[in-house]
């Protein structure tokens, strides 16, 4: 057995529940602990626990970040999770549940700044470090043990501890052989956890879950699995491959694997962000083509916001739509002219639904993004729509008033109306 203090890094080959160096009892044990090198660093809330560092008198309030009353629940701290509030909820709903809340609105700027300082530390351990999102990252600490002088478990608490006094944040690890099994084990632990799923154990571990244990399966999913007979992880892996594909395709064959925990995925260095983008899932499918424009220019707001807070602008604007019966449909079109602006993303993207949505076909997932990125410098003029420049000065103008004044200072006609019905 080996064992690790979380909090003064000793690192023993022993079984003990207290530290004997510095007696605290933020230990870790496990028998590879010593050689695992994979890990998943996961903040806590990342969003809410960076307006809680910034204003203590949140500090102990449960609290949702998100757009008021007309918007969803961007996120959402782990006081107002007991209540039921989860990301993505319309928020007359998450106020319904916890109307002790304390709701700000998102600023991306800020978590971005705390972001890039997270990940300064993570590429101090490792050249290998591959971010998810803005909170999160999978890192590959292999043969790094002679640069730092410590085992890759003992730099991931190292790092826990630097991010937490010197950023503000706490975060979860979860430590393995591949890039699954982390992810899997920084679930394990939340919040401020140290979990460790080593290969030879991840069956037994994983056999007796839900099939919605598994990332990558969400509700929906497991409802169908469960209907197939597919009630447990088990239940997979006593499954045989050429059935799972004949049922599921390509997605028949990632079960499998997921179900033995194997994963062959290297852990890749971030090279330049390649999109910036914005999703959410509906708690009922819908087909209703002026819901799902709604959520459009909510979603193209939150893109917009993302691409000026990285101080970028895209080319290529991306519609995503998931059919209630998990089926994937992405339309695509370039503009003439790169942009970071909400009404330009929403304008483009805005006929692109029109031509999917508005009939029988339910949806349960909408998402629009940017790609194409490239640096700002200054709005582009359009030749093909002249009426650009004064849009963008108009966004630019609402922008400041927002940032000064708060989320409800500007709205457009169509988030007043929004702000009416979700009121109403």
């Amino acid at each position: 057995m080996v064992s690790l203090c979380r909090d003064c890094l000793a690192v023993k080959t022993e079984d003990f529940d207290r530290c004997p160096v510095c007696f605290n009892l933020r230990v870790v044990r496990h028998p590879a602990l010593a050689i695992l090198s994979i890990a998943h660093v996961d903040c806590d809330a990342f969003y809410a626990a960076v307006e809680k560092r910034d204003n203590p008198e949140l500090r102990d309030r449960p609290l949702i970040v998100g757009g008021g009353t007309r918007g969803v629940v961007t996120t959402c701290c782990y006081q107002a999770r007991l209540y039921g509030v989860r990301s993505a909820m319309p928020m007359f709903k998450a106020l319904k549940l916890c109307p002790d809340a304390v709701v700000v609105p998102p600023n991306f700027s800020k978590y971005h700044e705390a972001g890039r300082a997270i990940r300064a530390r993570m590429d101090a351990l490792t050249p290998l470090v591959q971010p998810v999102s803005i909170d999160e990252a999978y890192l590959d600490l292999s043969g790094t043990e002679r640069l730092h002088g410590l085992p890759p478990a003992a730099s991931l608490a190292r790092l826990a501890l630097e991010v937490e006094k010197q950023v503000g944040v706490t975060v979860s690890i979860g430590l393995s052989s591949n890039k699954f099994l982390a992810k899997t084990a920084s679930e394990l632990d939340k919040p401020r956890g140290f979990a460790v799923l080593a290969p030879e154990e991840a069956e037994e571990f994983l056999a007796d879950k839900p099939a919605g244990f598994l990332h990558g399966v969400g509700p929906k999913f497991a409802e169908s699995l469960a209907k197939d007979g597919f009630h447990t992880v088990g239940d997979i892996q006593h499954a045989e491959l050429k059935d799972l594909i004949r049922r599921y395709g390509e997605t028949g064959e990632w079960l499998k694997r997921c179900a033995h925990g194997r994963d062959t995925r290297p852990v890749s260095p971030h090279d330049d962000r390649k999109s910036v983008s914005s999703e959410t899932t509906f708690f009922e499918d819908t087909a209703d083509l002026a819901l799902l424009e709604d959520h459009l220019w909510r979603l193209s707001v939150k893109t917009a916001d993302r691409a000026k807070a990285e101080g970028v602008v895209g080319v290529v604007v991306t519609l995503k739509l998931k059919t209630s019966d998990f089926k994937a449909v992405t339309r695509r079109i370039s503009l003439h002219a790169p942009t970071q602006l909400a009404q330009e993303v929403f304008r483009t993207a805005r006929p692109l639904l029109a031509k999917e949505a508005g009939g029988r076909v339910k949806y349960r997932l909408i998402g629009v993004g940017l790609s194409g990125l490239s640096p700002y410098h200054s709005d582009g003029v359009d030749l093909i729509d002249p009426k650009v420049a004064k849009r963008a000065a108009a966004e630019r103008a609402s922008d400041k008033a927002r940032a000064k004044f708060g989320s409800g200072a500007v709205m457009t006609g169509r988030a007043a109306r929004m702000a009416k019905k979700d009121e109403g």
